[in-house]
C-alpha cells in the first residue's frame, strides 16, 4: 500500500485522475461471534477502521459499505481499471470494457497454501496486462503463463528520509565500534527468521561482542520471542527510530524464503548498510553491485560467514560496500519508477486499442 500511496501521489502530479475503491476491514461473522459467546469471551466488538497510507492524501476514495466484491456500480467509467491483489483480480476481470483497459499490478506470487488453491494461479493467466515489481515475477509470467504482455517496474525508497547526505559528506559512516547486524523479527515461516538467528549465533562463536538489533511490526512482541539474548529489540518503529535501526548496523540480514521485491533491502541500502540476502525476490538484482552478499535460501552458514566477512573488513572497504549500496537506491528516484509505472499504463492502453481493433 504504501507503494501505491506514492505511485498515486507522483501520478497525480503528473496530471493523471486516480480514482482508490476498496473494501472495508473484514468484521466477525456470525459463525464467530458465536463461538466467542459458547467459550465465555462475550461478544466480539467491531474492528475499528485500519490506519491507511491514503488517509492524509489528496485523492478520491471510496470505501465499499461493507467487505464484498467490487462491482460496475463501484467504480466509475475510466481509461485504466487496476487490480492490485488476486481477488480484486477476479473483480476486475469481470468488470465492464468501459471501466477501462484492465492492468493486473503485482508484488508478489501469492500461490501460497493458505489461499485458494487454482484460483491465484487462474489471475495470472486473465488477458490484463501485467506489471511487477521484479525480474523473477516477470519470469513466472513469461515461463509458466506464456504471457508476454508483462512491465517490470521496480519501486525504490525516498533516500532523504533515510540518508542525511549533508551531514555524511562531512563525516561519512563508518563501520560500529561494536560488530553490529540487523534484521527484522516476525513469526511468518517464509520471512526466514530462523535462518537470520541461527547464523547470527554461528557468527557470534568467532565473533564474541557481535551485536544484534531487531524491529517488529504489530502493538505486542510476538508470544514466542525467540531473539538471541541482549538483542535490542523495537515494535513498530517510526520513520525516525527506522533510519537509526539500519544505521547503527554494519549489515542487514534479509532471510526471507520467498519475497515480492523485499523492500527492507532497499531501505537499508538507502541508510548506506550493506545487506546480506537471500536469492529471494529482488535481491539478486539489488546486490549485483557490491552493496553486500548474496546467499542461498536458508543457508545459515553461508550468511553467519558473510556476517564475519563484514565484520573483518577495513573502514575503508567497508565504505565502499556502503557506497555502493546507497548508490544502488540513490541514482534509481521514485520519479524514475513512476515513469515507468506511468509507460506501462500506456502499453497497457495501447494493448487494449489493438485487440479493439482486431475485434
Amino acid at each position: 500500500m504504501r507503494v501505491l500511496s506514492k505511485y498515486t501521489e507522483l501520478l497525480q502530479k503528473r496530471g493523471h485522475k486516480i480514482v482508490i475503491v476498496s473494501t472495508p476491514q473484514k468484521q466477525p461473522t456470525s459463525i464467530q461471534q458465536l463461538r466467542s459467546l459458547i467459550k465465555g469471551k462475550g461478544w466480539l466488538p467491531p474492528l475499528p477502521k485500519e490506519e491507511s497510507h491514503f488517509d492524509n492524501m489528496d485523492v478520491e476514495c471510496h470505501v465499499l459499505e461493507t467487505h464484498r466484491q467490487i462491482t460496475n456500480r463501484d467504480v466509475p467509467d475510466a481509461d485504466i481499471i487496476m487490480a492490485t491483489w488476486w481477488e480484486t483480480a477476479e473483480w476486475v476481470a469481470a468488470l465492464s470494457p468501459s471501466k477501462g483497459a484492465k492492468v493486473y499490478f503485482i508484488q508478489h506470487y501469492e500461490a501460497f497454501d493458505y489461499l485458494p488453491q487454482g484460483r491465484v494461479e487462474a489471475t495470472w493467466r486473465l488477458p490484463m496486462h501485467k506489471i511487477v515489481v521484479a525480474k523473477w515475477l516477470a519470469d513466472i509470467a513469461r515461463e509458466k503463463y506464456n504471457d508476454l504482455c508483462i512491465s517490470v517496474v521496480p519501486p525504490t525508497v525516498d533516500t532523504k528520509k533515510f540518508y542525511d547526505v549533508q551531514s555524511q559528506a562531512q563525516q561519512p559512516r563508518g563501520k560500529q565500534s561494536v560488530p553490529t547486524v540487523g534484521m527484522y523479527y516476525t513469526t511468518t515461516p517464509w520471512k526466514g527468521c530462523k535462518m537470520a538467528i541461527e547464523a547470527f549465533s554461528l557468527a557470534a562463536k568467532k565473533i564474541p561482542n557481535l551485536r544484534l538489533v531487531a524491529f517488529g511490526s504489530g502493538d505486542t512482541p510476538p508470544p514466542d520471542l525467540l531473539l538471541p539474548p541482549g538483542t535490542e529489540y523495537n515494535i513498530s518503529p517510526t520513520q525516525e527510530e527506522l533510519t537509526k535501526f539500519y544505521s547503527k548496523c554494519d549489515a542487514w540480514l534479509f532471510s526471507s524464503i520467498s519475497e515480492g521485491f523485499g523492500l527492507p533491502i532497499i531501505e537499508a541500502m538507502a541508510c548506506g548498510t550493506p545487506v546480506i540476502g537471500t536469492t529471494a525476490g529482488a535481491a539478486p538484482e539489488l546486490l549485483a553491485g557490491g552493496g553486500g552478499i548474496l546467499v542461498n535460501i536458508k543457508d545459515s552458514e553461508a550468511m553467519a560467514k558473510a556476517i564475519e566477512q563484514i565484520s573483518q573488513l577495513s573502514d575503508a572497504e567497508w565504505q565502499i560496500m556502503s557506497e555502493n549500496a546507497l548508490n544502488t537506491v540513490k541514482n534509481y528516484t521514485w520519479e524514475d519508477s513512476t515513469a515507468l509505472f506511468e509507460a506501462a499504463l500506456y502499453a497497457a492502453l495501447e494493448r487494449q486499442a489493438q485487440l479493439t481493433d482486431k475485434a
